[in-house]
């Protein structure tokens, strides 16, 4: 193996720091500008979940599927990012008392756009299927690429009683809301 002398390593070093002076605050900008363009400001939009688990959820969490969908308005400079659906995918150990799951919701806003946002949920207490719950995630593709979602909302169910059978409470329903950071 070649040895590198003294010099080679100044030099390299300064080249380096020369290049990350010039490329100023766009040396940490680790995503494409054309995927991360969305309004600077913060986007809130509020709507509807419906989220569905498969075995459905009993008195003893065990491994389930989660999938769903949600719709919203929202507020935004940008008037390409007024309303957005969204399709929600995952998994992980849930029940009527306890979930602990990652989700990924994928989001279509009115203008076409997508953002792709992955929240490691961690564990969520639930009370007989009512879930209750701020989850807070990151945008990994799409409009606003990179940037922070925290999402409260309270999901219920009417079907209370299916928690104590096989069956379980497959759906849960109710208000939510999504903030762009």
């Amino acid at each position: 193996m070649r040895r590198i002398g003294p010099w080679a390593k100044r030099c390299g070093s300064a080249a380096l720091a020369v290049g990350m002076v010039a490329a100023g605050p766009f040396a940490a900008e680790a995503r494409p500008a054309a995927e991360a363009r969305g309004p600077a400001a913060p986007v809130t939009c509020v709507g509807t979940n419906s989220v569905g688990f498969s075995p459905g959820l009993g008195l003893r969490a065990r491994r389930t599927r989660i999938t769903g969908t949600g719709a919203y308005t929202c507020v935004s400079a940008d008037p390409g990012f007024a309303s957005a659906t969204s399709e929600i995918s995952g998994g992980g150990t849930n029940g009527c008392f306890v979930s602990d799951a990652t989700t990924v919701e994928k989001i279509t806003w009115s203008n076409g756009r997508k953002s792709v946002v992955r929240y490691p949920m961690g564990t969520v207490g639930q009370v007989a299927g009512q879930a209750v719950v701020l989850v807070v995630g990151r945008v990994v593709s799409g409009a606003f690429r990179g940037r922070t979602v925290a999402s409260p909302g309270a999901q219920l169910t009417l079907d209370v009683p299916a928690c104590a059978t096989d069956r379980g409470v497959r759906l849960i329903t109710g208000p939510s809301t999504l903030t762009f950071l």
